[in-house]
């Protein structure tokens, strides 16, 4: 997608063919999945590190770590698989012109002169699952939380919420923008178009750019 946008803002060449643009939509929610996933297992690796410290090697092995990526990757290309097929067999209008600098969905479905209908159901049913991975992350650390305040030392509190401080950064990057773009999507009424492409910019851009930040720190 990083290419498209150069493309538009440096030469301002706006034209994407459908094909080019249901993949594009299809790698980004795909991955965006994926992080997720990728996230829910981590608050579930800082739930058992904290939790139970001496059984921590035993119950996550590599066997199972793989396991769960694999199934994992699974998931979050299956989810989205029947995006770019539920795309192509709408009709679309003569005036076909994205809000974003990249292809999204939410974004697309819009553009549909047919009924979209069953798109707009499953979208919202993918979205759903990444809040489901938000809500298991919340679980996690209120579980984190009742076993860091049932330490008698505050020492020893602060040196284990202190293992989580860069999970809770990278879920903070990755799910206010999608959120907040998500939100705006649905409820905003008279919403600007700027602030919609800055926020659906930082959605994409800020993640990539701030984890390895984040991880290193």
């Amino acid at each position: 997608s990083l290419p498209t946008m150069l493309r538009i803002f440096l030469f301002n060449a706006m034209g994407i063919s459908p094909n080019a643009c249901f993949a594009e939509e299809f790698f980004i929610h795909g991955f965006g999945v994926m992080e997720s996933s990728v996230l829910l297992v981590m608050s579930l690796d800082s739930f058992l590190a904290v939790h139970n410290p001496l059984r921590y090697s035993s119950l996550l092995t590599n066997n199972r770590v793989a396991k769960m990526g694999l199934i994992l990757a699974i998931r979050s290309i299956f989810l989205v698989f029947p995006f770019p097929f539920t795309l192509r067999r709408l009709k679309y209008c003569q005036k076909n012109l994205l809000s974003h600098s990249f292809c999204l969905h939410q974004d697309i479905i819009k553009l549909a002169c047919s009924d979209n209908k069953i798109n707009v159901i499953y979208g919202f049913f993918v979205a759903l699952c990444t809040m489901q991975d938000l809500a298991l992350i919340v679980v996690s650390y209120m579980l984190i939380l009742k076993t860091v305040l049932s330490i008698a030392s505050l020492a020893e509190r602060l040196k284990a919420l202190n293992t989580c401080v860069s999970h809770i950064c990278a879920v903070l990057v990755f799910y206010v923008p999608i959120i907040t773009l998500s939100a705006m999507h649905r409820f905003a009424k008279h919403k600007g178009p700027l602030s919609v492409v800055l926020i659906a910019d930082v959605f994409l851009l800020l993640p990539p750019l701030m984890n390895p930040i984040v991880y290193r720190i």
